[in-house]
C-alpha cells in the first residue's frame, strides 16, 4: 500500500484527477500469473475446450446416453442435427429468434431495474450501519428463498405475463449487485479517507470522488454476475408465467419439449446460453472501458 507523507497530504486537492490518482495509488502491484501474455488462455484454450465439448456431445448422442443412463440417444441430438433443425430450418429459426428477443427484453428490463435499485441500496447501506443492519438480512432472505417455491405466490398476486417475469429477474439478480457494490464502497483504505478528512470533504464529495471510483471494479463484477442470473431468471419466469403475447425462449423450449422435438429444445438452450454470454461480455467490455485505464485485475 502506498504511504503518503504529510507534505503530500497537505497538497491533496478535491479535483477529480487528483482523487483518481489517490485511488489508483492505493492498488498494489502483484506478479503476473502463469500464462499471462500467451495466446493459450484467450484463444487456444477455449478452442480446445469447445472441440472437446463437441466431441463429448456427439459421443453422448451415439453411445453415452445408452451406456451411462440407459436412455435413448435422441434425448441428446447430435450437434449437426441441432444446428440444422434449429437454425437452418426457417420455421424453427423464426420461432427461436423471436423467443430469444423477448427473453432478452425481459432480462434487460429486469437487470436495469436491479442495477438502479441495487446501487441505491448499497449507497444507503454504506452510509449508515443502521440501514445496512436493517436491509441486509432481507437481501439474504431473498437470495436464500428457492425461486420455484415463491413462483406460485407471485402468480397468485400478479397473474401471468411479463411483469412477474421481471420480478423473478430482480429477485434472482439483485444480491450480487448490492453485495459487490457495498463491498467496494466500504473497502477504501482508511488512509485515503483521512486525506479527504484533512481537506474537509463532505459526505457527498467523499462518496463521489473517493468511494465510487475505488468501488467500480467491484461494481462491474456484480454487474457481470447478475447479467447471467438475469437471463436465468427470465427463462425460469417464462416457464411459469406463460400468459401474454411475448413468448420468450423458455416458452418456446417448453413447447418443443412437450412435442418431443429435442433438436429445437437444445437449439433454444444454445440461444439462451449465448444471450447470457453476450450480456456478460458486454459488461466486461464496459468495465474495461470505464476503469481499464487505471485498474489491472491481476493486481492484488
Amino acid at each position: 500500500m502506498t504511504v503518503l507523507g504529510s507534505d503530500a497530504a497537505a497538497n491533496v486537492g478535491l479535483a477529480g484527477e487528483q482523487a483518481d490518482a489517490i485511488v489508483a495509488e492505493s492498488l498494489t502491484t502483484g506478479t503476473k500469473r502463469s500464462g499471462d501474455g500467451f495466446p493459450w488462455s484467450r484463444v487456444i484454450g477455449p478452442i480446445l475446450v469447445f472441440l472437446g465439448v463437441v466431441v463429448l456431445w456427439h459421443w453422448m448422442h451415439t453411445n453415452g446416453m445408452r451406456a451411462i443412463f440407459d436412455k435413448p440417444g435422441f434425448l441428446v441430438p447430435a450437434p449437426e442435427t441441432v444446428i440444422h433443425d434449429s437454425f437452418v430450418d426457417s420455421i424453427a429459426r423464426t420461432a427461436l429468434l423471436n423467443g430469444i428477443k423477448w427473453t432478452a427484453f425481459i432480462a434487460l428490463i429486469g437487470l436495469a431495474i436491479t442495477i438502479l435499485t441495487g446501487i441505491v441500496l448499497a449507497v444507503f447501506m454504506a452510509q449508515t450501519k443502521v440501514v445496512e443492519n436493517t436491509v441486509y438480512p432481507y437481501l439474504v432472505t431473498i437470495q436464500a428463498i428457492p425461486i420455484l417455491a415463491i413462483v406460485p405466490i407471485i402468480y397468485s398476486m400478479f397473474g401471468g405475463g411479463e411483469y412477474p417475469r421481471v420480478i423473478v429477474v430482480i429477485m434472482i439478480s439483485i444480491f450480487p449487485i448490492v453485495t459487490n457494490t457495498l463491498f467496494g464502497l466500504q473497502s477504501v483504505d482508511q488512509g485515503q479517507h483521512d486525506l479527504f478528512t484533512l481537506r474537509g470533504a463532505n459526505r457527498w464529495t467523499r462518496l463521489w470522488k473517493l468511494q465510487f471510483p475505488a468501488a467500480l471494479p467491484n461494481i462491474f463484477t456484480g454487474f457481470r454476475i447478475s447479467a447471467g442470473l438475469a437471463v436465468i431468471g427470465a427463462v425460469v419466469g417464462e416457464q411459469f408465467f406463460r400468459a401474454g403475447n411475448k413468448p420468450g425462449i423458455g416458452i418456446v423450449i417448453e413447447s418443443y419439449r412437450q412435442k418431443g422435438i429435442y433438436p429445437q429444445v437444445w437449439g433454444g438452450l444454445l440461444l439462451a446460453a449465448t444471450l447470457g454470454i453476450i450480456v456478460f461480455l458486454f459488461f466486461g467490455w464496459l468495465s474495461n472501458a470505464v476503469v481499464g485505464h487505471w485498474y489491472d485485475p491481476r493486481r492484488r
